[in-house]
């Protein structure tokens, strides 16, 4: 069974779908009688796995061009690369309309979510999630979801994301008062946020103020560090931060070069994250392997991905998100606490069983 999965769309590996793609196709599991390909543009031929043989196409770089190539030209491409089933990691964003091959498509957030953007391009995209023979999702948020929207759910399946553990694991930094990370340095006890601001549901705002309030009420010297890309709205939290009394306590940090992350991740004293619109938050799994305390949003996907480790909070109630940062950036004993149920619990998170589990689900399609 020859079984190939779509680079398209995934950013060359420099976004999040890139990251899922560089994850799975490292740990695609050895069997007998299957065999992998990936294909894409040229560009990607030295991006993902070179374990992997990669098969050109070239079709344009625009966005509507390999969408005509998905939708007119990719069924000739399986039958003459004699591909069994097809995988689509940035399903959302590129796959046929219809699928002259058994194919199965990723998602990774919420699908009421995407459509409520009314994008005319991802209407037609998503018009296929209806024909595709398997969705595959990171987490049951999704899969309900999708279940609210009336498809089936046995054609849904749950397959957690990896993280990659050989970047994400607790360091011995207590003596180090600065963090040198290219291209800042640090200084330390500090918060860290990262997620890219993006919009009022991100919480920046919110969390700038239930910072002040944390601040008022210990004393305590953290900083807080956000750290993520920025659009429009940035205007905003940059505002709220400016006018803020501890504004020199506060740090953004713009877009943050994947890898410096894992050891700026590493360094916080905690991790908050009161978003209401994740889908997974992978960032707070990340948080845990490096041995960092959270807090956050009891909203979306977050619960469950914490799953007890770490303390939830209203994003909307200033007082109880305050509350929640003084928990896990002085309390001793919680932070004890979340640390080791932290570390345990983020070891199950490992693309050697998300490549694993996601070729179960293909192989299904294709039966």
């Amino acid at each position: 069974m020859k079984l190939a999965i779509d680079t398209f769309a995934c950013d060359s590996g420099k976004s999040g779908f890139g990251s899922y793609l560089t994850g799975l196709t490292a740990n695609l599991p050895a069997q007998d009688g299957v065999e992998y390909a990936l294909f894409g543009a040229p560009l990607d031929r030295y991006t993902y796995s070179a374990n992997v043989p990669f098969c050109e196409v070239r079709c344009g770089d625009s966005m509507n061009a390999q969408r005509f190539w998905h939708n007119f030209s990719s069924a000739r491409f399986y039958k003459k690369n004699k591909i069994d089933a097809v995988l689509y990691p940035a399903a959302t964003r590129l796959m046929p309309g219809r699928f002259s091959v058994p194919s199965a498509a990723v998602l990774h957030d919420s699908l009421s979510k995407i459509l409520a953007k009314s994008r005319f391009s991802h209407r037609l995209a998503l018009r296929a999630f209806g024909r595709v023979q398997k969705i595959i999702v990171p987490t049951n948020f999704i899969k309900n979801d999708l279940l609210s929207l009336g498809f089936d759910g046995k054609k849904i399946a749950v397959v957690r994301h990896g993280i990659d553990h050989n970047l994400f694991y607790q360091r011995p930094l207590e003596d180090q008062a600065t963090l040198n990370v290219k291209p800042f340095a640090i200084k330390r006890p500090y918060i860290i946020y990262a997620s890219s601001i993006t919009g009022a549901g991100k919480k920046h705002i919110e969390l700038i103020k239930a910072f002040e309030i944390f601040k008022k009420r210990t004393d305590a010297p953290h900083r807080l560090v956000l750290a993520g890309a920025e659009n429009a709205w940035g205007e905003q939290v940059h505002k709220a931060a400016f006018e803020s009394p501890y504004s020199s306590d506060i740090f953004l940090t713009g877009f943050f070069p994947r890898e410096g992350f894992p050891l700026l991740c590493a360094g916080a004293d905690a991790c908050v994250f009161p978003s209401v619109q994740e889908g997974v938050g992978l960032p707070v799994v990340e948080a845990m392997a490096s041995g960092v305390p959270v807090a956050a949003s009891n909203s979306g996907a977050l619960p469950e991905i914490c799953a007890g480790k770490a303390v939830l909070f209203d994003s909307d109630n200033l007082e109880e998100m305050a509350a929640a940062i003084e928990t896990v950036a002085t309390d001793k004993k919680a932070r004890s606490k979340m640390i080791v149920e932290g570390l345990a619990w983020s070891k199950k998170f490992n693309w050697q069983e998300c490549a694993a589990k996601t070729v179960e689900v293909l192989q299904a399609a294709a039966e």
